[in-house]
């Protein structure tokens, strides 16, 4: 039941995430898109889950949650009046940045987890990780040559710009609600 739940949430954050990837924002000079500010959730979750319920059970959560949140992604963003070539393109960047991102994101915190004691430094390197390689993924399957033309032109500018919000976010707001929730539920000493 735990793994149906966690996939759930997957879903709910994905789905969410990617009807909100193709609208634009310039926050301070940087070009992002609205999932920015959604997205990272996924991986903090992910984490929590590794470092609670195991490698194996977060890994379960991504391989179920997969096949559910692209369907529902490409559902989505078609009913949002998008072309449906648009929003497959959507749907299957969404599967191949959260599969790759989420799964290397479980064996990175795991290793780092097993070679270093301290709660933030897993959470913080695999955040990183996971973020350069999801972002980068999504945007070049997603944009490169797409038929939105400020995406297709400005998704290079958009990709770096939201890697490094997302680190920035991930290391200045996640990283304390992560350490928190940690204290909170009795699984380290802070």
């Amino acid at each position: 039941m735990k793994v149906f739940h966690l996939a759930l949430l997957h879903i709910i954050i994905i789905t969410v995430s990617n009807a909100l990837v193709h609208i634009p924002l310039d926050l301070w000079g940087m070009k992002l898109t609205w999932a920015a500010f959604t997205y990272p959730f996924i991986v903090v979750i992910t984490d929590l889950t590794v470092r609670t319920l195991g490698k194996d059970i977060a890994s379960k959560t991504i391989y179920r949650a997969f096949p559910y949140a692209i369907i529902v992604s490409i559902f989505v963003v078609y009913l949002e009046g998008m072309s449906f070539y648009f929003a497959l393109r959507i749907g299957l960047a969404s599967a191949c940045a959260y599969g790759i991102g989420t799964l290397i994101d479980v064996h990175v915190f795991q290793k780092i987890r097993e070679r270093c004691d301290a709660w933030w430094v897993a959470p913080m390197l695999s955040t990183i990780i996971a973020n350069v390689i999801d972002t980068y993924t999504f945007f070049i399957v997603a944009f490169r040559g797409s038929e939105n033309i400020f995406m297709a032109t400005h998704w290079v500018e958009m990709a770096t710009s939201l890697v490094i919000y997302k680190i920035g976010i991930g290391i200045i707001l996640f990283l304390p609600v992560y350490g928190y929730m940690l204290k909170r539920f009795r699984l380290i000493n802070i």
